[in-house]
Order: C-alpha cells, then sequence, then structure tokens
C-alpha cells in the first residue's frame, strides 16, 4: 500500500487544489510503478508559514520580504 505525504504551507490552497494533488498523485503511482490506485494513500500536510523555514527565516518573514 503506498503512501504519499505532501508538505504544504498553509496559504490559500483551495479544496479543489488538494483534490488535484491527490489524483496526480495517486495516478503517478499508477503510471509509474503499476500500483493499485484502490490501496494509495495520500495525505496533504498543511504547516503554518511560521513553523517552515529556508535559509534561517520563517516563510512569514519571508513573504513579508518577498522573497
Amino acid at each position: 500500500m503506498p503512501y504519499v505525504n505532501i508538505k504544504i504551507t498553509n496559504e490559500r490552497v483551495t479544496p479543489e487544489k488538494k483534490a488535484a494533488l491527490i489524483k496526480g498523485a495517486t495516478q503517478l503511482l499508477v503510471d509509474v510503478l503499476d500500483k493499485n490506485p484502490n490501496t494509495t494513500v495520500v495525505v496533504i500536510d498543511e504547516v503554518d508559514t511560521d513553523n517552515w523555514g529556508i535559509a534561517g527565516e520563517s516563510i512569514t518573514v519571508r513573504r513579508k520580504k518577498g522573497q
């Protein structure tokens, strides 16, 4: 049973976009590894931008700087 964990920042990701991620990740495993889509699990974790950092700064700070 494949398990895919997608981590994204929680910035305006619509239910439609999440559904597209789940469908696309599932289809990728079907196409590349011939996995059964009925047993493929996809989990999306949304992380607050204060809790996600790059280059020593949180995403919140980087967004304020326009990065």
